[in-house]
């Protein structure tokens, strides 16, 4: 889950449209990147993390139909995240009628640990809020200067100390902070963008 790129109402009412490819592949490299990692912080192996992005997005696919916008029912998010939940919970909690009983350590975990649906609930929220900012980032990195844009991404995203960056990036350290306060500025209004649309 391009990561997450906008999930905008007019993305939302292109992707009813199952011919609309353009809008489909947006939809994909939003989303898809972010189940995977869910999956695989879950346990599933890359196999297995690969078949339940698949599942989740054609239960979106077959779905996006019916799915209207009303405030009092939740948002699409909210949607989209019940979907997921469901999807990751199934995957996780399912066993083939054919597979060995050997269990592996995941299994066993699973068998000991009923599915805590609040803990999949909050790595989908994480996840959905990593894919928005790498999406957002990646909206605006070309609207600043390279050296501006990794005094940013230097200190806030690889959490370098503000002096380390100005050494590497030959900067003083007040246009280190001048430099990540303009993106970070900027990032907030994408990210706003994108939450009220």
């Amino acid at each position: 889950m391009s990561e997450w790129p906008e999930t905008r109402e007019t993305l939302l009412l292109k992707i009813r449209d199952p011919s609309d490819a353009v809008a489909w592949g947006q939809f994909v490299a939003i989303y898809r990147p972010s189940i995977l990692r869910l999956a695989r912080r879950r346990g599933l192996q890359d196999a297995d993390a690969e078949n339940l992005a698949q599942q989740v997005l054609t239960s979106v696919s077959l779905a996006i139909g019916r799915w209207e916008k009303d405030d009092s029912r939740g948002t699409f998010h909210s949607w989209l995240l019940r979907i997921a939940h469901n999807e990751i919970v199934n995957a996780i909690t399912r066993r083939r009628r054919d597979a060995g009983r050997g269990g592996t350590s995941v299994m066993e975990q699973l068998e000991q640990h009923p599915a805590q649906e609040q803990a999949v609930l909050a790595l989908i929220e994480d996840e959905h809020r990593r894919a928005v900012f790498r999406w957002a980032a990646e909206e605006i990195r070309p609207e600043f200067h390279e050296t501006t844009w990794l005094g940013f991404w230097l200190t806030m995203v690889e959490g370098l100390p503000v002096e380390t960056a100005a050494a590497e990036l030959g900067k003083s350290v007040g246009s280190v902070y001048a430099a990540r306060s303009r993106v970070m500025r900027r990032l907030k209004e994408k990210v706003h963008e994108f939450e009220q649309e």
